[in-house]
């Protein structure tokens, strides 16, 4: 627990730093990374599964999909992340011809291109909300932040109400240590959280983001935060591997830091109405 709360800390002081001192860039670059190095783990589990799939170039095509919204807005570049996608599924399709055996070809592309999906396409839903307002750059950076922490503490408040009187298991199968009473513990605290910050942020954020609608849209928030957990957690199992990396002590890898953002990115930017 110690080694946790302290990598804990050191990710958020990160995430911090990067936004205050390199404001969009930062931001940016920072999600382009957690994609990289979360698709790296994610193709080695992929591996373990026996899907066989295009990691090196794979990596490179997710973080390229991630931050393509920015490089299309700050740069003018013809980058659009569904264009490169469709590109992928090109370039992977002539690889598997030449460079992987019959039985496993159709897994080896489907492995590779869920990814670029799963991982890069959605977590471009950061980037899109943090440049999602270029005349108030604040705003994007702070909703960025909002989302993260109601998708992360929803995992906090779930850990400290399981321990204290967790009783039904959720999804033993799947991951043992969750429990119903734990979710709700985690929903509360994600909505409780998102008011506050809503409250905080007020003069920042969009003027339909009240207080109560802070707690309300944490509320689905929270929900598929648990259920992109579980979706980790079933890859994990399907490849035998207790922990996506090694990484960050305490944690695991950045994949078991990103999962619960891979979902919610998508959701969260409907759900700030970013997308009229």
């Amino acid at each position: 627990m110690p080694q946790r709360i302290f990598s804990t800390v050191l990710l958020w002081a990160i995430v911090a730093g990067s936004l205050w001192f390199f404001r969009t860039t930062g931001g940016v670059i920072l999600i382009g990374l957690i994609a990289a190095l979360t698709l790296v783990e994610f193709y080695r589990l992929v591996a373990g599964a026996g899907l066989a799939p295009f990691d090196k170039l794979g990596v490179a095509f997710g973080a390229a999909i991630t931050i393509s919204p920015w490089l299309e807005q700050r740069f003018g570049l013809p980058v659009d992340g569904m264009h490169l996608l469709a590109l992928a599924v090109i370039v992977f399709s002539i690889r598997i011809l030449g460079e992987r055996d019959p039985q496993h070809r159709v897994e080896a592309l489907a492995g590779t291109l869920f990814g670029l999906i799963y991982v890069g396409l959605l977590l471009s839903y950061l980037v899109r909300i943090i440049i999602a307002n270029p005349a108030a750059p604040t705003q994007g950076l702070l909703l960025f932040i909002w989302l993260v922490a109601v998708a992360k503490f929803c995992d906090v408040g779930a850990l400290l109400t399981g321990l204290a009187i967790g009783r039904h298991h959720m999804a033993p199968q799947i991951s043992p240590k969750k429990t119903w009473e734990g979710a709700v513990g985690g929903v509360l605290t994600s909505m409780g959280l998102g008011a506050l910050l809503t409250w905080w942020w007020a003069p920042h954020l969009p003027g339909h983001m009240t207080p109560l609608v802070g707690a309300l849209i944490a509320s689905p928030i929270a929900l598929v935060a648990i259920v992109s957990d579980l979706i980790e957690s079933i890859i994990k199992r399907r490849a035998t591997i207790k922990d996506s990396g090694g990484l960050i002590p305490g944690i695991g890898g950045i994949f078991d830091v990103s999962d619960s953002l891979i979902l919610t990115a998508p959701l969260g930017y409907l759900l700030f109405g970013l997308h009229s």
